[in-house]
Order: C-alpha cells, then sequence, then structure tokens
C-alpha cells in the first residue's frame, strides 16, 4: 500500500510540475488534494489559506477543500453569546456569535470596551483552536451608533437621519460607528437597515430612513463608513482594513411595505413594485460592496422571505451579483411556519435551498447541525449549496482580515464614546431637525429663542431623559426610559445655551395651569413617545401620548411655546398645531440633546427637510409621495428656515 501511494505521489507531483509551467498548478493542488484527503495529501502540500500573499479566491478553495462536511455546518450557523463557551465552539466548529440585543448574559450593560474585547478574545482563542483555525466572526446590532454598548456615541435614528438629505454626513457616521464597534473587539454589525417604510404605523419605521427609495438609496453611503469606500470596479464584499467592520444591509426585501405596516407582514405588490420601492437600495449596497445582507421576516405576495428561492438566489444572487453572504435574522427560518418552530426540519431545508447562507439559530445549534447533517446525507441539500454558502462565508472572513488580526486590538479600546464622535453626532442632530411651523398667524416669529430671557420655562419629561430621546435599539432591544448611558439631555443642552442671568423652570409634569400668570418669556414643550422596536411598535392609532396633548394645550394658552416631538415617525397632530407658536420634529436624535439647544437658540439655521410624509389622519395611510390623494398636513421635503 506504502508503495502504491508513493507511486502515485511521483505521479501526482511529476503532472504538478507540467501543470504549474502550463499555469494551471493551482488547479492540480486542489485535484491532489482530493485524491490523498487531510489526512496524506494536505500534510504534503503548503496551506494556501494561512497564506496572506494568495489571492482571497485561492485561500478560500484551499481551505474550503480541507474541511469535513462537520466543519462547514459549523460555519453556516451562529449562535448567540449566552450560549458559547470554548467546548460548544470546539465541538461544533462554530463560524459566528452575536450578541443578542435582549439583556441577558455578560458583558451586560455598564460593560467597558475592554471587558467587551475580552468576551470576544475568549471566544476568538477557542475558535482558533479547532482542528483548521478557522476564525470566529462576531456580530451585533449597530443601527444608531454601537447602540448596545453603554457609553457609546448612539446617533439620531434613520428616520431623522434622512431628513439631513447628506450622505457624506452618513459616510462619517459609518466611520465612527465603525470605530467603536471595534474598540469592543467585534468586526460585523447587522446594518444599516435600508428597508423603505411606506407606513409609519410600522414599529420599524424609524429604522428607515425615508418613504422615498431614492432617499434611502442615497443613504447607502453610510456603507462606504462602516467597511471603507470600495476601489473602482471592485466586486463582491469588501472591507478595507482592521479599523472597519462586515456591514450588513437589511432586511431583504419589502419589510417596509407590509399590509397595515404591521412588522413581519404580508407585503403585497407586483415584481415591477417591489424593484422600484423596495429593492432600489441594494442595487447600490452590492455595488458597495456590502459584506452581508439579512433577510426579512416578512412575506412577499404570501411567500416568507426566508424560504423564497426566486428572490435570494435567482434575483438577489443572481441577477444583482451579490457575492457576500446571506444571513437569516434572530431565528428567522423558525418563522417560515405558523406557529414558528412547527416543523423545523423542513424550514432549515427550505432556508438553506432558498439560498441562505449563515442561520442566526441562535440557541438550539445541536438541533441544526444535526438536521443539516441530515439533509445532507439524504441528498436533499446538495453539496454545492453547502460549498457555495461556506464560500461566501470565509470569503468574507478572508475580507475582514480575521485570518490575520482575529483578536481585538487594544489600541482602539479609547474610541469608544471618542469626543470627536460625540461632536459628529450633534452635528447630526442639528442637521436632522425639521422646522414645521415657527409663528401663529399675525405675530412674529418665536424662533430663535432668546437665550437672553429672563424667565424661561421647560416642561415634558422627554426634555430630561436620556433613554426616551434616544428611543428603541439603545442599550436593550426596546429601549427604556432612565439614565441608560451617558450623554447630554435636551435640558442640560438648554443650561449650556442660556444665559447665566436666565432664570430656568422644569417640570416634568406641572400640573393644569401652571404656566398661568407666571410672566415666562416663553416654554420650551418637550413630548414624545415611549421608547419601542419592532412588533411593540406597531401602532394603528399613532396619536400622541398621554398627558401630552393636554399639556400642549396648557402650556401654550398661557404663554408662548415652541413645541419638540420626540418621536420615531409623524404622529397625528392636526388639532394640536393651532396652540403651538412653533413645532419642531426632532425625531429620535440620541445622546447629543445639546444639538437641539443649540438650534432653537439660534447657533445653527434649521436644515432638515422631511424625510416622511406628514399626514393629518392615520385613516389616510397608507400615504407616500406621489400618490393620487395626496392631502398631508405637512408634504415630503417640508421645512422651514428661521432666516438667520
Amino acid at each position: 500500500m506504502a508503495l502504491l501511494i508513493q507511486g502515485r505521489l511521483g505521479l501526482v507531483m511529476h503532472l504538478v510540475q507540467w501543470r504549474i509551467r502550463s499555469g494551471l498548478g493551482i488547479l492540480l493542488v486542489l485535484h491532489f488534494s482530493l485524491l490523498f484527503g487531510e489526512s496524506n495529501g494536505h500534510e504534503r502540500l503548503p496551506v494556501l489559506y494561512k497564506d496572506s500573499r494568495q489571492s482571497v479566491h485561492v485561500r478560500v478553495q484551499d481551505l474550503l477543500s480541507r474541511m469535513t462536511l462537520e466543519e462547514k455546518i459549523g460555519q453556516m450557523t451562529q449562535i448567540e453569546k449566552t450560549v458559547a463557551n470554548s467546548t460548544v465552539l470546539e465541538k461544533f466548529k462554530i463560524g459566528s456569535i452575536l450578541s443578542s440585543p435582549f439583556p441577558s448574559g455578560k458583558p451586560g450593560n455598564f460593560a467597558t470596551a475592554v471587558q467587551w474585547a475580552n468576551m470576544t478574545d475568549s471566544f476568538q482563542s477557542a475558535a482558533l483552536r479547532t482542528r483548521l483555525s478557522i476564525p470566529l466572526i462576531y456580530g451585533i446590532d449597530a443601527v444608531h451608533g454601537h447602540n448596545g454598548v453603554f457609553g457609546a456615541t448612539i446617533f439620531p435614528h434613520n428616520v431623522g437621519l434622512g431628513c439631513t438629505r447628506e450622505p457624506e454626513l452618513l459616510r462619517r457616521i459609518g466611520s465612527a460607528t465603525a470605530l467603536e464597534v471595534r474598540a469592543t473587539g467585534i468586526p460585523y454589525v447587522f446594518g444599516p437597515c435600508i428597508a423603505v417604510c411606506r407606513d409609519p404605523r410600522w414599529g420599524r419605521c424609524y429604522e428607515s430612513f425615508s418613504e422615498d427609495p431614492e432617499v434611502v438609496t442615497s443613504m447607502t453611503t453610510i456603507i462606504d463608513g462602516l467597511q471603507g469606500k470600495a476601489p473602482p470596479d471592485w466586486q463582491g464584499p469588501y472591507v478595507q482594513n482592521s479599523r472597519k467592520v462586515a456591514a450588513c444591509a437589511k432586511h431583504f426585501v419589502g419589510d417596509g411595505g407590509t399590509v397595515d405596516g404591521i412588522d413581519r407582514n404580508n407585503t403585497v405588490i407586483s415584481f415591477q413594485g417591489l424593484v422600484n420601492i423596495h429593492m432600489r437600495a441594494y442595487f447600490d449596497a452590492v455595488a458597495k460592496g456590502v459584506s452581508t445582507i439579512m433577510v426579512s421576516y416578512s412575506s412577499w405576495n404570501g411567500i416568507k422571505m426566508h424560504a423564497n428561492r426566486f428572490l435570494l438566489t435567482d434575483i438577489l444572487k443572481g441577477h444583482l451579483g451579490f457575492e457576500g453572504f446571506l444571513i437569516s435574522d434572530f431565528q428567522g427560518i423558525d418563522r417560515i411556519t405558523e406557529p414558528p418552530g412547527v416543523n423545523y426540519s423542513d424550514s432549515v431545508l427550505l432556508s438553506i435551498n432558498a439560498g441562505i447562507d449563515m442561520v442566526m439559530v441562535p440557541y438550539a445549534y445541536q438541533n441544526f447541525s444535526a438536521i443539516m447533517k441530515k439533509h445532507v446525507m439524504d441528498r436533499k441539500i446538495r453539496m454545492s449549496r453547502i460549498d457555495d454558502a461556506v464560500s461566501r462565508i470565509l470569503r468574507v472572513k478572508f475580507e475582514t482580515g480575521l485570518f490575520e488580526a482575529p483578536y481585538s486590538s487594544r489600541r482602539l479600546n479609547t474610541l469608544l464614546g471618542a469626543p470627536s464622535h460625540g461632536a459628529l453626532a450633534r452635528e447630526a442632530v442639528r442637521k436632522s431637525l425639521v422646522l414645521l411651523k415657527n409663528g401663529k398667524p399675525r405675530s412674529k416669529a418665536l424662533l430663535p429663542l432668546d437665550r437672553n430671557a429672563r424667565k424661561i420655562l421647560v416642561v415634558g419629561a422627554h426634555a430630561n431623559d436620556i433613554g426616551l430621546q434616544c428611543g428603541g435599539w439603545t442599550i436593550t432591544w426596546q429601549g427604556s426610559p432612565g439614565n441608560i448611558t451617558k450623554g447630554t439631555t435636551i435640558l442640560e443642552g438648554i443650561l449650556q445655551t442660556v444665559s447665566s442671568k436666565s432664570k430656568l423652570h422644569y417640570k416634568a409634569s406641572p400640573q393644569k395651569g401652571y404656566a398661568k400668570g407666571k410672566n415666562y418669556t416663553y416654554a420650551i414643550v418637550v413630548v414624545g413617545e415611549q421608547p419601542y422596536a419592532e412588533m411593540n411598535g406597531d401602532n394603528m392609532n399613532l396619536t400622541l401620548p398621554d398627558p401630552y396633548p393636554g399639556l400642549i394645550q396648557d402650556t401654550c394658552s398661557h404663554v408662548p411655546c415652541v413645541v419638540v416631538l420626540i418621536s420615531g415617525r409623524p404622529l397625528v397632530m392636526e388639532k394640536l398645531v393651532r396652540f403651538m407658536d412653533a413645532f419642531v420634529a426632532a425625531w429620535l436624535p440620541g445622546t447629543e440633546g445639546a444639538g437641539v439647544a443649540e438650534v432653537l437658540f439660534g447657533k445653527h439655521e434649521f436644515q432638515g427637510k422631511l424625510s416622511r410624509t406628514w399626514f393629518k389622519r392615520v385613516d389616510q395611510l397608507p400615504m407616500n409621495i406621489g400618490d393620487e390623494d395626496y392631502d398631508p398636513l405637512y408634504p415630503f421635503g417640508y421645512g422651514l428656515k428661521m432666516g438667520l
């Protein structure tokens, strides 16, 4: 037997020398690996996948040829950090971990950048102890900054950023976010959301830049910031260096067009309409080299996106030429069935054959691995489909530089919440504010406010609450009121701006008639929604929560007032606007509330333009620019200036 192997080896090496002279050496090396297997041939060959001088294609193919089925399935599996440990990672050859937005596990809400990096490095160390030392790719939500980490810079949510109409600002925000994510040892983010929200009743509408696909498409420059700008004519996933992160465009496709704006519902639209409205931004995202794309929970004309081979494989991977990897949403394949998980084996089969490459499992990894292996052994999932998925995942890992630098860079730890990023966030706040009203009929404009006013009233709990002004997806999934992270409230920004001689009175919830007869020069009324995320934010009436309607009427009836609305979408305000002297849409501004005060007092001009139509009544919805019966309170693109 030894002589036979030696003879075959001599013959193959003779052919290798001839093929190398013919320019076909790499192909024969791969063929040689198939002849002898890992225990024979690969021990005699150079390990090309570890050689950074080789092309990414060569490295991917070399590594793929060495992998067992179990190792390939491991690469396709993403688990949650709370079930990850060295034993699990090594036994199941897990390829990816995520931090879910739920308040569980450690690092916890107040963990430092160093503690986060220690955790990710410990996971990475376990992955590198596996047979082939394939590094993990760790992912986290970063939808308005590094929003799950205490002390990170929290930028305005996308609905506000769309009002800036500044693609270059979005690129800079992406760069700052990438640095803060890398400061915690994480190379992969689940963002940006490039949904086109067509109905503000949808609980994720604030994650959308606009109702207009052109505005959404223009904002994909955030990908250039997160990943770095790809060179001309680049094809495929691109991550510039270790100060950038792999991005994830989401959620493919049509998630912003569901019936009645119900989260995870059915989007009823023609294919042409789907392409023209909801798919438009994906053309740009793919052209920019976005590394990954997340599949939507929603359905298109009754077919779950997680099982839609036509859209995932034929259109996205085929016609659009997407070469990164497709990732499911959190337990997304479970929700192919109703109720979720009722036939998990079938869901695995449908989703993988539809084109999903990495599955956000996130807990039942043992079951997923066993089912995957059985489907392959039964030839229900072809090895070519597995190899395609794993090749895409490995390519992103190589492009992200994880094989050369798998561990965190401790030099970046200090960049979490960096002052320069705070200044950028304040700029974003200023540019996202939209002035909707300034002055009642036959009276002069109220804004800009006089910083030297003798006596000023500020009312509303939203004026002095970091959690309320940040909204959902801040530290935890749903967000929460209170001092949940570092930042400056709107009230603190006002105090920093007004004259030291001004007397400022703040009441979060004053009694009725409080403002009457106290000689206030003006009042700043800050009101809004409570934090929410996803389906918990679905709202069929969109009214301003109590006690705010009464607070506006009472305060503005006794003193000139500006109302600042903190919300993730337009609300029903038509009957309240007449009480106001001025009305400002501040959206969900994030941790830099001082940016609001700087514009109210005239340090900067208003420049925001509505990224959404402001409806009069909820029975008008859905209503978007271009509709035949378009009768808004404020039209798309509306925004006043103070005339500074």
